[in-house]
């Protein structure tokens, strides 16, 4: 039996065009090591061979309820369904002290009014509910074989390590700003990308519980057991740990405790299929739509290639200052300008020269390096005076001035240089 359980825990992604609204999953839980199912299989052995003493074994047979030894439900996306111990917890007035625990007081008086809840072990925490970011460590994490772990103290190393790990927290002032003494980290760690990333995508999150305690003892928080948990972002991602069964083995999870009970859990994915008609209907209007996004963004360029008046050239440059390195000092910037020669000329609002940022430099390899990735453009246009086939006599020229800046705000010229305006294009020019 240990052979058939299914030990890939891992969570597995998945993208959807659709609304995660319709998101639908089974839920299973069967008890494989159940002691009512053993006293139950003694009986019925024990009443084929005596009739006398039927009555009273009978009488004697705890009733179990239902779902005490199985349980399948199908759960909708942040769909609640309440726990035992949340039935019990907001029955209480005073108890609710958010406006959610309001709501569910109001929507669990409702439930015991009418036929009671659908669940029994099975229970869910939504992204609004308190429990959802603050669950034990030991309910969120998936060893090789169980579910779920139990609890275990720090070891004899891990606690001798702990005073060796620790680590000068960087000072960080009142309103959270990094002091201006370190702006750019240059070899940042995993956990200051996690923490200072500013593109980060928000995701919602939702737990599918169960209440694993024996018959009767419903209730408590120590017998709740994560089986899944689902995360999504607002780009379509859906995150499942563990992943559906697809036809595989079972999970198992083992509680905690003295008997230790065996659990099967099966997940899978209900969602309603498309049907043809609506699939080719969806296909269809995607593309009615890419093409009239096309459409539009032509008619924003235009049909018609604009072209020079005749007898002049119209020079378009895209440059990109990338790097400036073997220069002493460091806080460098580039002063740069252009000279046009005769029969050249520029736009009147075209501006001929530019300066970069200041920029600290880099140590790579025995060299000190100052990235700027600096973009500029310019555009210029030549007329020729006669018509003939002769090129260009003279080129524009470039010319660069790389210039430091000291702590008294006082700046040096570290060198010069100078380049003509490149006839091909894509060019890597390098100064020395």
């Amino acid at each position: 039996m240990a052979d058939s359980w299914n030990t890939d825990t891992g969570e597995a992604v998945y993208r959807s065009r659709d609304a995660v609204k319709n998101l639908k999953i089974r839920v299973r839980i069967e008890r494989v090591t159940s002691t009512a199912a053993l006293s139950q299989h003694l009986q019925q052995h024990v009443l084929s061979q005596q009739d006398g003493g039927a009555i009273e074994l009978e009488t004697l047979t705890p009733q179990g309820q239902k779902g005490d030894n199985d349980e399948e439900l199908v759960v909708g996306w942040q769909e609640k369904l309440f726990s035992q111990y949340e039935m019990e917890l907001f029955q209480n007035e005073s108890a609710c002290q958010t406006p959610l625990d309001r709501q569910y007081l109001t929507e669990i008086r409702a439930l015991n009014k009418a036929k009671g809840r659908r669940n029994h072990r099975i229970f869910t925490y939504t992204d609004h509910d308190r429990f959802t970011s603050c669950l034990p460590i030991q309910q969120l994490q998936y060893p090789t074989d169980l579910l779920t772990t139990t609890k275990s103290g720090p070891t004899f190393l891990a606690e001798r390590m702990a005073s060796v790990r620790n680590r000068r927290q960087e000072r960080r002032t009142l309103d959270s700003s990094i002091p201006k003494s370190k702006i750019v980290i240059w070899e940042p760690t995993e956990e200051f990308v996690k923490n200072s990333h500013v593109v980060n995508n928000a995701m919602q999150t939702m737990h599918i519980m169960a209440d694993l305690a024996p018959p009767g003892r419903l209730g408590q928080k120590e017998n709740e057991y994560l089986l899944l948990t689902i995360k999504t972002d607002g780009s379509g991602t859906v995150i499942v740990k563990p992943d559906f069964n697809k036809g595989k083995e079972p999970y198992r999870i083992v509680t905690v405790g003295q008997k230790r009970e065996v659990w099967r859990l099966n997940v899978e994915n209900v969602c309603t299929a498309m049907q043809p008609e609506e699939k080719e209907r969806e296909q269809n209007m995607y593309k009615d739509l890419y093409v009239r996004h096309k459409e539009y963004l032509n008619s924003l360029v235009g049909q018609d290639f604009e072209m020079p008046p005749l007898g002049i050239l119209r020079y378009m440059m895209n440059g990109e200052i990338v790097s400036a390195k073997g220069f002493e000092y460091d806080n460098l910037y580039i002063h740069f300008f252009m000279e046009l020669p005769n029969n050249w000329s520029s736009l009147p609002y075209q501006s001929h020269s530019g300066v970069t940022q200041t920029c600290r430099a880099k140590t790579l390899g025995k060299e000190n390096v100052a990235f700027f990735s600096y973009p500029f453009s310019f555009e210029a246009f030549y007329m020729s005076e006669k018509e003939s086939e002769e090129p260009i006599l003279q080129w524009p020229v470039i010319y660069f001035k790389v210039l430091s800046l000291d702590s008294w705000q006082r700046y040096r010229t570290e060198g010069y240089g100078y380049l003509l305006f490149p006839a091909i294009p894509g060019m890597l020019c390098t100064l020395q």
